[in-house]
């Protein structure tokens, strides 16, 4: 099942009131430049000469499609497209300069990993209107997985490790990937030991030259994002930083397990994140509220302690954070060698 789901949650439009925008994880409308659907069977050729052809439609949005690719009849290849002037630039800007086969490869002998979920992009062009992406496929995305169910523990642990492995090689790389959400991690189909973080067209680089951004709030549109697990930092319109992936990706922990977050259905971005800095103030409040009269996870509760305390620029102990979740998903059995288990 070749899926690469895009996330209409994370995409602003003039005219959000279209079902495409509707849900959790609505923002406010900003206008944004728009695509058209391109017929199968059409050919692209990329930047190096090859011809790609668009095989199937399998996910639009106003702004990207995706398509199932082949070229020269081989099968197993994704096309994203995007508006030549969209987001899939700082897409397409991250993959080049922080996710190149090369660095990924090193990354993983150097740490001792035995893999790492980085898409690994084989080729990009454009046209007059589109630019596009090709990628081999990643599986099924851990929304269409979940299907609104919650995850058990063990599981929620495993994607956490997997996706911590990866926010350590892309914080090294100095960006930032700013919108973790279950649409935007991939679980490989036949190998559920590979999961990917996907959907960079929010990356940026939080650390240019080796020099953090300054915490300056206004510098960005805020509330960019899925507005369920967007950091505060986001909603304020700073720069997101490590800490806001580390955030974010918290916010995941709790609602994939628990079911629901404080804020879950809301749709007033503002009321989102002042009830987002109220709870991150009292994580303990914030726990009780998500477990209710069940008994609070330990390790997510160590988790989302620690990373509430980082300071905007904070270097954050990855091994320590990943450590610490190992430990308690070997208590219930797991291991992030083996299968994800649902």
């Amino acid at each position: 099942n070749l899926l690469f789901h895009l996330n209409p949650r994370t995409i602003f439009e003039e005219c959000a009131c279209l079902n495409e925008c509707a849900g959790r994880g609505q923002n406010k409308a900003k206008k944004v430049a728009a695509v058209e659907r391109l017929e199968d069977g059409e050919e692209l050729t990329d930047t190096t000469g090859r011809k790609w052809t668009l095989v199937k439609l399998l996910s639009q949005s106003l702004t990207e499609l995706v398509y199932e690719g082949n070229r020269s009849r081989e099968p197993d290849y994704i096309l994203k497209l995007g508006a030549e002037r969209g987001r899939i630039y700082k897409e397409q800007n991250f993959l080049q300069r922080a996710a190149k086969p090369s660095s990924v490869a090193k990354w993983i002998k150097q740490h001792d990993l035995d893999f790492l979920g980085i898409p690994s992009c084989l080729s990009f062009g454009h046209t007059d209107s589109y630019r596009f992406l090709v990628f081999s496929a990643m599986g099924q995305s851990l929304q269409t997985v979940m299907d609104n169910s919650r995850l058990p523990e063990k599981t929620v642990l495993h994607l956490a490790c997997r996706i911590l492995d990866v926010l350590h090689y892309i914080h090294s790389n100095e960006y930032v990937h700013a919108d973790i959400n279950a649409e935007n991690v991939y679980i490989q189909a036949g190998c559920p030991t590979q999961i990917y973080l996907v959907g960079y067209y929010h990356a940026s680089r939080y650390c240019p030259g080796g020099r953090h951004v300054g915490y300056r709030q206004g510098i960005q549109e805020p509330h960019e994002g899925s507005l369920e697990f967007i950091s505060i930092d986001s909603h304020a319109g700073a720069a997101p930083s490590r800490r806001s992936d580390l955030q974010s990706l918290g916010y995941c922990m709790l609602q994939w397990h628990t079911g629901a977050l404080p804020w879950s259905g809301l749709t007033d971005p503002d009321q989102v994140a002042d009830l987002k800095q109220r709870y991150m103030d009292d994580v303990p409040a914030l726990l009780s509220h998500c477990f209710g009269r069940n008994k609070a996870s330990s390790a997510i509760q160590s988790y989302v302690s620690t990373v509430s305390e980082l300071q905007y620029t904070e270097q954050p102990d990855y091994s320590e954070l990943k450590a610490r979740l190992a430990i308690a998903l070997s208590h219930l059995g797991g291991s992030v060698e083996k299968p994800l288990s649902f």
